[in-house]
């Protein structure tokens, strides 16, 4: 059973999807802030780069967005309008093979305006990836109409049921147009499909004709906020309740469910409590959790996760758990343990591209396997696709998964001012001994070197007058001329200022 926990107030907005009480997913969205995929943009060819089967476009971000080739619309006819007269717009056309597929730079010429979709928010340094092939999801359906073809969510399993649904939606679809029936709808009526087909068809209209009078680079069509997707995307049968911390928020998603989605609205639950709503059920607690370098688990044992600019790593350790039995049965244990940690972190997280997980060494192939099995079986519940590879004799497993969005630790935390992301900074001793080889400098750069005042972090000036007070005393004889050490509460850890008076 699932539970959706919607923390809002007027600058962020925080959703939380509880799957059997714990913490499966969680969103952000601030106001200054609001996330881009999904949004469709008039956008303006910069460049076009051939060896690279991409091209830049502006479409009014702070970066351009990317643009593959496989993402470029040949046939913009497709922008027009339907046909009055047959009801029929020009029919789509693809790409093809490899082989057949023309260059990207006969596709679209640099100044050309085109629209387009984000597909992927901008990461770190890289700017929005997006699509000619735009989608645009209703509740029950998702319209495709640069396609023309009808496909049915993988998570509906029984064929008859796939076969009902598909024979509707290929009746009620307008020529030439395409649609994908979410998990949702299955057990849906027609008319129920039939009011879906005519708002989003409504909806495209509206948007190609915004997009026949705006110049670009310009925002023709805006995505939901964070609430409204999640109420459109993740409502189903399996979700138990809805509660959000917000009086008038609340009434307005009351509303809304009444109006549209009026199965769903005795779901809908207002916290009233003075406790926040993310602590009462633990959320506050996870997130924490998840930003951490180091996540313990319950056995004792403990992992460091690692994310740098082109990995992560995933170190597994036994910790203070020493088993009731052999040594690999306590290892095999931890590894087991450790995959299922994993994979939940990977999905809190929202961790992508290439992942090495380093797993306690096994000396029994089978063990490893064991374990390969567990971490394989964990990944089928990720909704993200991944490639995982077998786990090394040294116990080492090369795995990748896809990214959709800025991962939790980017989207919440910025590069530390003092190490800049290193992780580390020099260490007193480090400093200290920098500090007396400058002086010495000073000293040979001066026939006449008179008293120094050092200005330097009270950290630093504790250690030079404890740990480095003989050397100092040393460094003044040598000298013949007195050191005075001052700290400063303001100064950077590393810094320090040397003064002659």
């Amino acid at each position: 059973m699932r539970e959706i926990m919607i923390n809002h107030t007027p600058l962020e907005t925080r959703v939380a999807v509880m799957e059997d009480h714990a913490l499966a997913e969680v969103y952000f969205e601030r106001e200054k802030e609001q996330g881009v995929v999904g949004n469709i943009y008039k956008g303006k060819v910069l460049k076009v780069l051939p060896g690279m089967e991409s091209a830049f476009v502006d479409i009014g971000l702070e970066k351009a967005s990317f643009l593959y080739v496989d993402d470029v619309l040949p046939d913009f006819s497709i922008y027009d309008e339907y046909d009055e007269d047959s009801g029929e717009r020009p029919a789509p056309q693809t790409h093809g093979s490899k082989e057949k597929r023309p260059p990207i730079d006969q596709l679209i010429k640099e100044g050309q305006e085109i629209l387009v979709q984000v597909s992927k928010g901008p990461i770190g340094t890289k700017g929005a990836r997006i699509t000619g092939h735009l989608s645009i999801p209703g509740r029950n359906l998702v319209f495709m109409p640069t396609m023309d073809s009808v496909g049915v969510s993988r998570q509906i399993t029984d064929d008859s049921e796939r076969g009902r649904l598909k024979e509707i939606v290929n009746r009620l679809r307008p020529h030439k147009s395409g649609f994908i029936i979410r998990t949702v709808a299955e057990g849906r009526q027609e008319d129920e499909f039939r009011s879906d087909i005519n708002f989003l068809v409504s909806l495209w209209d509206n948007i190609l004709d915004r997009y026949n009078q705006m110049s670009a680079p310009a925002l023709v069509y805006h995505d939901l906020n964070i609430t409204y997707r999640i109420i459109r995307d993740s409502l189903s049968r399996d979700v138990r309740r809805l509660v959000i911390d917000d009086q008038e928020e609340f009434q307005r998603i009351k509303g809304f469910l009444r109006d549209y989605l009026p199965r769903y609205s005795s779901i809908v639950e207002y916290h009233s409590r003075n406790v926040p709503l993310f602590d009462v059920f633990g959320i506050e607690e996870e997130i924490d959790r998840a930003m951490s370098h180091k996540v313990t688990l319950k056995s004792g044992g403990f992992l460091v996760i690692d994310q740098t600019e082109a990995l992560t790593s995933i170190d597994v350790n036994t910790g203070r758990f020493v088993g009731k039995g052999s040594h690999e049965e306590t290892i095999v244990k931890t590894n087991m343990e450790a995959v299922r940690e994993i994979v939940y972190q990977l999905k809190l997280r929202n961790i992508g591209g290439i992942i090495i997980i380093d797993l306690i060494d096994m000396e029994s192939a089978q063990n490893r396997q064991k374990v390969y099995q567990a971490l394989k079986d964990e990944l089928r519940h990720d909704r993200a696709r991944s490639k995982i590879l077998q786990i090394s004799e040294i116990g080492l497993v090369e795995m990748t998964r896809k990214r959709d969005r800025e991962n939790l630790s980017r989207l919440l935390s910025a590069p530390c001012p003092y190490c800049d992301g290193t992780g580390h900074i020099k260490s007193l001793t480090t400093i200290a001994f920098e500090l007396f080889r400058e002086i010495q400098r000073m000293r040979l750069a001066s026939k006449k070197l008179g008293p120094l005042t050092i200005n330097v972090h009270p950290d630093l000036a504790d250690h030079l007058l404890g740990d480095e007070a003989e050397y100092l005393e040393t460094l003044q004889t040598k000298l013949g001329q007195k050191l005075t050490i001052r700290s400063i509460e303001t100064f950077h850890h590393e810094q320090f200022e040397i003064f002659e008076f």
